[in-house]
């Protein structure tokens, strides 16, 4: 049976990547080794991300799930993330945040170029 799921991201600089994840986000470091680093969060989840050229994903690449994306924006703010903002039909951010079918959402950009989420769900 398949077990949790690990979002896999390009870098183009592993240096610059491991700041923005330990730095910003707060996440820890599972482990590094010349293919990548595997960066934690508290509830165990993580993310892999390897050397690579920079690509261009025009779409959210990876997200994580919070009780509180309100929260999690004004934190991660607080550590110099910039959130994106949207006004287009169907996705309207509000200070950052989107409402859609009971779910709040907020995107931001890593260092390397990748769309990241946080996602609030409706309980």
């Amino acid at each position: 049976m398949l077990g949790r799921a690990m979002p896999v991201l390009p870098a183009e600089d592993m240096a610059r990547a491991k700041a923005f994840y330990t730095g910003k986000l707060g996440l820890s470091v599972m482990f590094e080794s010349e293919s990548g680093a595997a960066f934690q969060a508290p509830d165990g989840t993580g993310v892999f991300v390897y050397p690579h050229e920079r690509t261009l994903a025009t779409h959210t690449a990876a997200a994580f799930v919070v009780d509180d994306v309100t929260a999690v924006v004004r934190e991660l703010r607080g550590r110099g993330v910039t959130f994106e903002d949207y006004d287009q039909p169907g996705l309207k951010t509000v200070d950052g945040i989107a409402e859609l079918e009971g779910v709040k959402s907020a995107w931001f950009v890593d260092s390397e170029g990748n769309i990241l989420a946080i996602n609030e769900m409706a309980s």
